[in-house]
């Protein structure tokens, strides 16, 4: 499939997507969002990815932010499906996905970018990074899970402050608060990202999707996390990756996983 707005590259197991608008600061529009969703779901199908990483192009910025002048204009019916159908397609869409999804996030993340950011299973930035959720400044609220991504991730608090204030953090506060796991140097994030990716790509990807699964069951209302956790941990005492990487650990040996 041909993209107009971003870039697909693989190098052995991790594949990077980028978001390439640069003259919009990678700003999310509909055409983007159905572009991302696209390469996400090919990605997923590609046995051999084993882990995606996604950034955006250029020094500027991650995601700056939705594109304002394509929703303008909604009613309160089609503000709603914008929501529903941008969560669907790519928010809940990525951090419901079996490979893990590590984003790199470069300069602005803002609104939606942060949200993209946030949907994702792992968060590094660079040390220019600014973070934000400024929809209140619109007179709207974030729609694509900010809402609910950022109190899991920073606490209910914090984020009543970020969200109501439409403040902007930096890299540093951003750690500080556990909303980015990693902050490097702008020159070093992609090959910070990409080393954490590798280090994912050498684990049995059965296993990965299996705690990707127990971890999110978390965050589900009406879920009990712990049963799931027990369904899945159990899952995968059937697996061939069970038997590999136990027998790989007696014979004291790396264990070669297939994913199977």
């Amino acid at each position: 499939m041909t993209f107009e707005n971003i870039l697909v590259a693989q190098a052995d197991a991790v594949a990077t997507i980028t978001i390439n608008r640069p003259t919009k600061l990678n700003a999310l529009n509909k055409a983007t969002i159905e572009e991302l969703h696209h390469a996400f779901a090919a990605c997923e199908a590609d046995k051999n990815v084993r882990a995606i990483v996604i950034t955006g192009s250029g020094e500027k910025a991650f995601v700056a932010g939705a594109d304002i002048s394509e929703f303008a204009s909604f009613d309160t019916t089609q503000g709603a499906e914008l929501a529903r159908k941008g969560q669907e397609l790519l928010f809940d869409f990525v951090e419901n996905l079996s490979t893990p999804v590590i984003a790199a996030v470069n300069g602005f993340a803002l609104g939606g970018g942060l949200e993209l950011a946030m949907a994702a299973h792992i968060r590094i930035a660079s040390d220019n990074a600014k973070m934000g959720l400024p929809e209140v400044t619109l007179g709207v609220i974030p729609g694509y899970g900010g809402t609910q991504r950022l109190p899991q991730l920073v606490g209910k608090g914090r984020a009543n402050e970020l969200i109501m204030t439409a403040q902007m953090i930096d890299a540093h506060t951003a750690l500080n608060y556990g909303l980015v796991n990693h902050v490097v140097p702008q020159v070093e994030l992609l090959q910070k990202a990409n080393e954490l990716a590798g280090k994912i790509a050498k684990n049995s990807p059965t296993a990965i999707t299996q705690a990707i699964k127990a971890v999110n069951a978390n965050f589900k209302e009406g879920v009990n996390g712990f049963d799931v956790e027990i369904d899945r941990f159990g899952y995968c005492f059937g697996t061939e990756d069970f038997k590999e990487g136990t027998t790989a650990f007696l014979e004291k040996r790396k264990a070669d996983f297939k994913g199977n």
